[in-house]
C-alpha cells in the first residue's frame, strides 16, 4: 500500500517538471514564430515595395501580468452634510437659472473628486468650480 502523501510530492515533482519544459517549448516557439514573421515581412517588402504591416489585434496586444482592472472608490458618507446647504439654498430659489447653476455646480465637484482619486490634472475643474460659484454668487445677489 503507498503513502498519499509521497505519492502526492512525486506527482507534483512531475508536473513541475513537465510544467517547465512546456514553458520553455513556448518561449521557444514563440520566437521562432516572430522571426518567421519578420522574415516574411521582409520578403514582401523587398518583392513588392510596401510594408506589410500585422493584424490589429497583434498591434494592440500588450501583455501585463497582473494587470487588473481599477478598483472605483467609495465616495465617504460626509459628502450629504455638504450638499445640503445647496439643496436649501435650491428648494428657497424658484429662478430656474439658479438651480442649473447649482446642478452644474454638483456635477463639476463630482467631476474633481473623480479626478482627484485618480490622480489626474484638476487644474480645469477647479477653475471651472471657482466660475459656477461665482455665477452663482452673482445670480442669487441679483435677485
Amino acid at each position: 500500500m503507498s503513502d498519499p502523501i509521497v505519492d502526492y510530492l512525486e506527482w507534483k515533482k512531475q508536473g513541475g517538471e513537465l510544467r517547465a519544459r512546456a514553458k520553455q517549448a513556448i518561449e521557444v516557439r514563440f520566437r521562432e514564430l516572430l522571426t518567421e514573421a519578420a522574415q516574411l515581412a521582409e520578403a514582401y517588402k523587398e518583392d513588392f515595395g510596401v510594408s506589410l504591416a500585422p493584424p490589429s489585434s497583434v498591434t494592440v496586444f500588450k501583455f501585463k501580468v497582473g494587470a487588473k482592472k481599477p478598483v472605483k472608490k467609495v465616495a465617504p458618507a460626509a459628502a450629504p452634510a455638504k450638499a445640503a446647504p445647496v439643496a436649501a439654498a435650491a428648494a428657497a430659489s424658484v429662478d430656474p437659472k439658479i438651480v442649473a447653476l447649482e446642478k452644474q455646480l454638483a456635477g463639476a465637484r463630482k467631476k474633481l473628486e473623480a479626478a482627484q482619486a485618480k490622480g489626474a490634472s484638476t487644474k480645469n475643474l477647479e477653475d471651472r468650480i471657482y466660475e459656477l460659484e461665482d455665477d452663482l454668487r452673482l445670480a442669487t445677489h441679483s435677485v
